[in-house]
């Protein structure tokens, strides 16, 4: 693996103070510019734009910040950004008019319709284990609906923040979109600012530093949080195609991601052979040593590697456990014995450490689950589809994969957030399109005379035929 480099972000009109800049969004939003159908078209054929001409520049920041495989790079941070995008453009124009519904006899003679209209300055604060995608995929939303935007990339992944900056005013109206690089101070100083929406992804802590931020404007939020995502394996499952699936999952960008499989509850009939594929496959997917594997990422520093490291003191390695801090890197490690109060049950885990836990049966796996936080997403493995009901009736997350793991996220139709702790709020397809909007109620009346029923002086007789109306 080439040796990671780190580039310093540079200065640019975003190094405004946060109430200027934001004030100056707020007046170009409302000169209208970012209403019209036309307006908002070329903005996404922009963002395509520089999705495809920054192909390579992209994929080296997210080289140089994370160590991502360019195949997983291009996967999750270019290709389903580009599918979003398109989605998009294609079904723009439906979703912004106005939706007829029914209207009441009360209402009569009218017609009644819902208007989506931009909300108008919105902020994007994006965290850095998908540095850029988790920019562009609301980003999508916020331009589709018309608004001005903000975007806070993370300064944990300096080189794809410094991407952004550089780029993102080069291809999209400056006008309208704005890049804030920077790290702590930066975001407290946009968070004192009034926004129409803020959509944050990230830790549960900062959360709910943004939440009550938001709280002293009323600002609505959407919060994209994380949590331990349990996969439950039962003895009717398919052991050599939910390793492969799970192995895949769980150490894809090196296990940084928030819809990762964190934990494994596997009935204890097949908990050896389970574990023994996943180890099988380790080997298959990344070689005898995954430290010399190209396919295999980075730790994003040195902070998150000691912490992932000391999540593996006293535990029972089946597979796995080196690391080296100078390069980053923990190998892809399976843990067995796991109890339920170890330290690494305690935490999201956000690394390329699986823990397997033995269960008796598939209600013991959904109690398991209950007695903790529900999770941003859980994962089901069985061919018996009776335990897949019973795992779907018994348990609350925020999204669930049926015989597979996290490929949810990349069906546009399918709304991806949290639920509880895991996050409030969705978005992804029309529903970031909703995000983003307000949903403004109209009804259009004739200026036809107005029955008598509606005014005084009132009779029993009126009231009789008002009931009528209900």
């Amino acid at each position: 693996m080439p040796a990671l480099r780190v580039v310093s972000t540079p200065s640019d009109d975003s190094d405004r103070p946060s109430s200027e800049l934001v004030g100056a969004l707020r007046a170009h939003f409302e000169t209208g510019a970012t209403k019209s159908l036309s307006w908002r078209l070329s903005q996404l054929d922009a963002l395509e734009h520089l999705l495809m001409e920054r192909e390579q520049d992209i994929l080296d920041a997210l080289r140089a910040d994370l160590g991502k495989p360019a195949t997983e790079a291009f996967g999750s941070e270019i290709g389903l950004p580009l599918s979003e995008l398109r989605l998009t453009r294609k079904r723009l124009a439906s979703w912004m008019k106005p939706e007829r519904v029914r209207t009441s006899l009360l209402a009569m003679p009218g017609r009644s319709y819902i208007y989506k209209e931009p909300l108008g300055v919105v902020l994007i604060i994006a965290p850095w284990n998908y540095p850029f995608q988790l920019v562009v995929l609301p980003l999508i939303g916020a331009i589709a609906a018309g608004n001005c935007a903000v975007v806070k990339p993370s300064e944990i992944s300096p080189n794809v923040s410094a991407l952004l900056a550089k780029w993102v005013p080069k291809y999209l109206d400056p006008k309208a979109v704005q890049v804030v690089a920077g790290g702590v101070p930066e975001t407290t100083a946009l968070l004192r600012e009034k926004w129409d929406h803020i959509l944050y992804t990230g830790n549960g802590t900062v959360g709910r530093i943004v939440m009550e931020a938001a709280s002293k404007h009323l600002t609505p939020v959407t919060l994209e949080l994380g949590g331990k995502s349990p996969c439950i394996v039962d003895e009717s499952a398919d052991l050599d195609m939910a390793a492969k699936r799970i192995v895949y999952g769980k150490f894809f960008n090196a296990g940084q991601t928030c819809v990762a499989p964190d934990y494994v509850l596997v009935h204890d009939h097949v908990h050896d052979a389970l574990v023994n594929r996943m180890v099988s496959t380790i080997r298959e997917f990344y070689g005898d040593d995954p430290k010399q594997s190209p396919d295999f990422a980075r730790i994003v520093n040195e902070r998150h590697h000691a912490r992932l490291t000391r999540l593996l003191d006293n535990t029972d390695v089946v597979t796995g456990g080196e690391t080296d801090v100078s390069d980053r890197y923990i190998a892809p490690t399976i843990l067995k014995n796991v109890k339920e109060d170890d330290a690494v049950m305690q935490e999201e885990i956000f690394g390329p450490i699986l823990p397997v836990i033995s269960v008796p049966s598939v209600e013991s796996a959904i109690g398991f689950v209950n007695r903790h936080a529900k999770p941003l997403a859980l994962y089901v493995f069985a061919g018996d589809e009776a335990a897949q009901d019973r795992v779907l009736s018994g348990t609350s997350a925020g999204g669930t994969v049926l015989n597979h793991v996290w490929l949810h996220v990349g069906v546009p139709e399918l709304p991806f957030g949290g639920v509880g702790e895991s996050g409030m709020g969705a978005y992804h397809g029309r529903q970031s399109f909703e995000t983003f909007s307000h949903r403004r109620s109209v009804l259009k009346k004739p200026t036809l005379p107005d029955p008598p029923i509606l005014f005084p002086p009132y009779s029993s007789r009126k009231l009789r035929w008002l009931k009528k109306l209900f």
